[in-house]
């Protein structure tokens, strides 16, 4: 019997997950948590630690990645599966980086899900083979960190002041950032940067 923790702040998704998972008969999932901080806590008990461990990209507080980092710094063979409703090549690389064995879209069947648990658990990979493909096709971005969070905060509408303030950055530092972001993707402003780096699968 496989044993299951599912975190996701959206509480109908997690529950008709659960119930979905907990029809196969290897498969037994324990109660769910509404964010990855929840699930951290939980986890401080070594009773309450599950053979793998389904999590939401997009929780509330800390990422389903930042999650699964933390969960695996006390459980260092844990197999997880990241799910998530916008998936992106620079998610799914963050993701294998980190360790995550899985990475599966939301609109994905119950039988792709299941399937996925399995093979995780079994210490192999399941990725999705369209987002696979992205990524192969998107290549490495040329884009450092600071400015892919620039180029995130702007596809948001923000000025470069508010950018400035939501990054923690000087207004010219900010500006310096957003330049050279938009020349890398040959972009005429920043919003245009923004849409460009997400069309390459780098943001």
């Amino acid at each position: 019997m496989i044993s299951i923790s599912i975190a996701d702040d959206e509480a109908l998704i997690a529950s008709s997950l659960a119930t979905l998972l907990s029809l196969e008969p290897d498969l037994d999932v324990r109660p769910t948590a509404g964010s990855g901080e929840e699930l951290i806590e939980t986890w401080a008990d070594p009773s309450n630690r599950t053979d793998v461990c389904v999590l939401d990209l997009q929780l509330g507080g800390i990422d389903g990645i930042d999650t699964a980092t933390r969960l695996m710094e006390t459980t260092p063979d844990l197999a997880v599966l990241i799910v998530t409703s916008h998936a992106r090549p620079r998610q799914l690389k963050r993701a294998l980086a980190a360790g995550v064995l899985g990475f599966l879209p939301k609109t994905s069947t119950a039988d792709e899900f299941a399937t996925a648990i399995r093979t995780v658990h079994a210490g192999r990979r399941y990725i999705d083979p369209e987002l696979a493909a992205m990524t192969i096709s998107a290549g490495e971005s040329p884009l450092t960190n600071r400015e892919e969070e620039v180029l995130e905060l702007a596809g948001q509408g923000l000025s470069a002041e508010e950018i400035a303030v939501a990054a923690h950055l000087a207004p010219g530092t900010t500006r310096n950032y957003l330049s050279q972001a938009m020349t890398k993707v040959g972009a005429q402003n920043r919003f245009e940067a923004f849409t460009r780096a997400r069309e390459l699968g780098w943001l």
